[in-house]
């Protein structure tokens, strides 16, 4: 099966963690980010604000190292688990998905 992108050429990759399983981020890749992320085992991605290619971790040193690479079953997102060094999330915390929805228990 082959990587569907959308419209603007892009498919959503989630992160997990290779051992706790902890969903760690949501973020978008292009056919360059994927190559690029199969070519040297590292996660990248297509920041959609700043219209360019970035490997998690090239700034913070918060790489993301690649275990395995799985697609849905429709082929239009993109699972990368990984071996999480330092943080995942720019803010700071372990995962992007620390904020619980109000309302919601």
């Amino acid at each position: 099966m082959e990587v569907r992108f959308n419209r603007d050429g892009l498919v959503p990759v989630i992160a997990q963690d290779s051992e706790t399983k902890e969903v760690l981020m949501l973020a978008y890749a292009n056919e360059e980010a994927l190559r690029k992320t199969v070519e040297t085992g590292k996660a990248h991605y297509f920041s959609r604000s700043r219209k360019k290619l970035w490997m998690k971790g090239e700034e913070s040193g918060n790489v993301q190292e690649i275990v395995e690479i799985r697609i849905d079953c429709d082929g239009d997102s993109v699972l990368y688990i990984v071996r999480q060094h330092g943080n995942a999330c720019h803010t700071g915390n372990r995962t992007c998905f620390f904020t619980k929805l109000e309302g919601w228990e």
